[in-house]
């Protein structure tokens, strides 16, 4: 069946195509998606090159590291999704010790930690359909729960594109995700569980 044009197509995500978003300027060109993968000193010291041969690794390491948004065949939008364990910095951070014993259970738990979509394709929804793929795709490769960390902008109003990354609770929310206790303000943590119909046996 023929595609509509300008229709959005939202699937796993495959290596030329997250390098094509990211580009070479820009805060994803600089990073990778490497920000809750490497920690400390090492952050300071690692060239952006390998920051990107790192996550060029990870498509061949098990199940696609994220999901991408296409429209038109092009890359407009991408959401990196991982098992929890997979981002220490994440495990490690204020945001989800805060929340305490409610998400101490990382068996199991996979984590959304970025969100980009392309300058001029923003505020027209591409974030909650990644949102959409991403769970499926968790849920797909064993997820019991997936876990969200984003912004509340009511909260944080001054929030630039360099916190939104996270993605916004208004986004979490619709998706079905419910809000753990958290005493860093601004800053939430959110779940969905998997659905006792996809869970198997």
């Amino acid at each position: 069946m023929e595609q509509e044009a300008g229709a959005l197509v939202v699937r796993p995500a495959q290596w030329p195509e997250v390098e094509e978003l990211f580009g070479e300027r820009g805060e994803p060109a600089r990073c990778w998606c490497r920000w809750f993968k490497v920690t400390g000193k090492a952050w300071d010291e690692t060239p952006r090159e390998e920051l990107r041969e790192q996550l060029k690794k990870s498509f061949d390491a098990g199940p696609e590291p994220g999901v991408i948004a296409l429209r038109d065949g092009t890359p407009v939008g991408w959401c990196a999704v991982e098992p929890r364990q997979c981002y220490p910095r994440i495990e490690r951070s204020q945001v989800l010790r805060s929340a305490g014993k409610a998400v101490a259970d990382g068996d199991g738990v996979w984590s959304v930690s970025c969100f980009v979509v392309a300058p001029g394709q923003r505020r027209s929804g591409i974030a909650g359909q990644l949102l959409a793929a991403a769970v499926e795709h968790a849920f797909a490769h064993g997820a019991r729960i997936v876990e969200g960390y984003p912004v509340d902008p009511a909260l944080r109003p001054k929030a630039g594109s360099s916190d939104l990354y996270h993605g916004t609770v208004s986004i979490f929310t619709r998706a079905g995700f419910e809000p753990m206790p958290s005493a860093v303000p601004g800053r939430a943590v959110m779940r969905l569980q998997r659905p006792l119909s996809k869970a198997g046996s």
